[in-house]
């Protein structure tokens, strides 16, 4: 079983909602004969017709040629009894997001389709193991868990219980490929890949909007503008609907036995309360009434630039910010590091400008004796970023505070004011996804590839959360982390070990570099 389906191989696909649906369009236009079928009278004729439209519409446009629109419609075939997938190689079954109702539709599947049939399952959180248990051949259960909209979105996680023969997951991972997917191997764990490492991305926004750190428009704006992302996390949370991914947070926190990790918010579990589920309700985190404005992302006001800034050190990750600012015609002063600042920081005036190492600026402040600190967040790319949040410490001064800002504006980035909170909001969250992501491939469920590949086709995140790491550099997440946990004293902050090793490792292929990071942090720690 570990080379893909047959393209003539008989599909049945069991569910004719939305991913049902979904799934049987990708079947049929793969070459495959599909057998559809859902319980609701007419659902499967519905659904054939509507997929029907969409590939025409698909020919209208020129991205699909008519002649295989038409073919991949007639492959499809409503039918109204289970027994008529009799003939199938692949069984997909889509039906409501419940283990008994599962269960029992796998159970009632085995007795009638012969032993080399697949089945499998496009659960997005239930345990393939458990939906595995007390059938006859537990083997040929796998799971198969696309994304929504399913003709458009590229990820298939291909998940393994503890009883899935290895060759029926290479089977389906390869058929996946050749449906056009990008599949990537998952063990059965709460979450699997995607809704189990994307949690911090909900989770760290969240915790910043409840400690007021910024609003949520302005969250969203730093996320998209200097994080990279194509959606803020409150713009997706409403897109996803509070409830579902609420329901999805409880349930990962739930199995994995209430590790504060994954603790769901109040915040959220309020706007469930109350009906605000996002779009779909026309009310979430954001207003989405006929009459409802934009709300616009907080910025300073225009600052002047400065004439002249003093660079102590390298700049850390950040070499483009500096070039910006000089393009604008500002003078580059380059001095030697100046301690307690190991990623190098600029001073502007009174000011001093730095990248978050995961510490408020006030701690911060304290530790290096500058009380005119402001910390700026991180970027997915300096060079084009059109935004970043800052915090200044509690004893920065208003003039101190405006050279800063004059600084990055004379860059062409608008500047959010965040309050004095520990990591501000790019960094802290690349730094939690990526520890996540470390401690999937640290627990087996997934290849460090196979994350990376997860994240970027499953929920469009610029960069996969371990590529990122290692591009912030490793050292630095686990400085964040370790900041972070030291801030809140919570075991929701712990370290990898992953991150741990390949720090240590760094640390060891390096141990020039080494030395001064910890001859930096003794000098912080004095």
């Amino acid at each position: 079983m570990g080379a893909a389906l047959a393209s003539d191989a008989i599909v049945a696909v069991v569910g004719a909602g939305a991913m049902g649906s979904g799934i049987a369009q990708v079947a049929a236009q793969a070459g495959h004969p599909v057998r559809l079928f859902d319980t609701r009278i007419g659902a499967a004729e519905r659904a054939k017709d509507a997929i029907g439209q969409t590939l025409s519409g698909l020919a209208a446009r020129g991205k699909l040629e008519a002649a295989a629109a038409s073919a991949a419609a007639a492959r499809i075939t409503p039918v109204h009894a289970l027994g008529d997938c009799v003939s199938a190689g692949l069984v997909v079954e889509a039906v409501v997001e419940d283990l008994d109702t599962k269960r029992s539709l796998l159970r009632e599947l085995e007795v009638i389709v012969p032993q080399s049939t697949i089945l499998a399952s496009n659960t997005s959180s239930l345990s393939i193991t458990a939906l595995a248990a007390g059938m006859k051949a537990p083997g040929r259960i796998v799971g198969m868990h696309f994304f929504n909209p399913v003709p458009l979105m590229q990820l298939v996680e291909v998940v393994s219980g503890l009883a899935t023969d290895p060759a029926v997951a290479a089977a389906v991972h390869a058929t996946a490929a050749a449906w056009g997917k990008a599949p990537v191997h998952a063990t059965s764990t709460p979450g699997f890949i995607v809704n189990r490492c994307a949690r911090p991305f909900y989770g760290e926004a969240l915790r910043l909007l409840a400690e007021r750190a910024a609003d949520v428009a302005t969250i969203d704006a730093v996320m998209r503008e200097a994080g990279g992302f194509r959606m803020g996390p409150f713009e997706l949370m409403d897109l996803i609907g509070n409830d579902v991914n609420f329901s999805v947070t409880w349930n990962v926190w739930e199995a994995c036995f209430r590790d504060p990790r994954y603790a769901p918010s109040v915040l959220q579990q309020e706007r469930v309360a109350a009906g605000y589920l996002g779009r779909k309700s026309g009310r979430g985190f954001h207003d989405y009434g006929p009459d409802a404005a934009r709300p616009a992302a907080s910025s300073e006001a225009p600052q002047p630039a400065p004439s002249r800034i003093v660079l102590h050190g390298d700049a850390g990750v950040a070499p483009p910010l500096v070039e910006r600012i000089a393009a604008a015609g500002v003078a580059i002063d380059r001095q030697a590091a100046r301690a307690g600042f190991p990623d190098g920081c600029m001073a502007v005036g009174d000011a001093w400008l730095a990248l978050s190492d995961g510490r408020t600026a006030t701690a911060r402040a304290a530790a290096t004796g500058i009380p005119d600190l402001v910390l700026f967040d991180l970027a997915l790319d300096y060079a084009s970023c059109t935004r970043l949040a800052v915090a200044a410490a509690d004893g920065c001064g208003p003039a101190a505070f405006a050279a800063a800002v004059g600084a990055l504006q004379a860059a062409g980035i608008a500047v959010s004011r965040f309050d004095d909170v520990a990591g501000l909001a790019v960094l802290r969250t690349v730094a939690m996804l990526g520890n996540e992501a470390a401690d999937a491939v640290t627990m087996g469920i997934a290849s460090a590839a196979d994350v990376d590949v997860a994240m970027r086709k499953g929920v469009n995140y610029p960069r996969g959360p371990l590529a990122w790491a290692d591009a912030v550099g490793v050292g630095r997440i686990r400085e964040v982390i370790a900041h972070l946990q030291a801030h809140y004293g919570e075991d929701r902050y712990r370290i990898s070990p992953l991150i741990a090793r390949r720090d240590a490792r760094a640390a060891a292929l390096a141990p020039a570099a080494a030395a001064a990071i910890v001859e930096a942090r003794e000098g912080i720690a004095r």
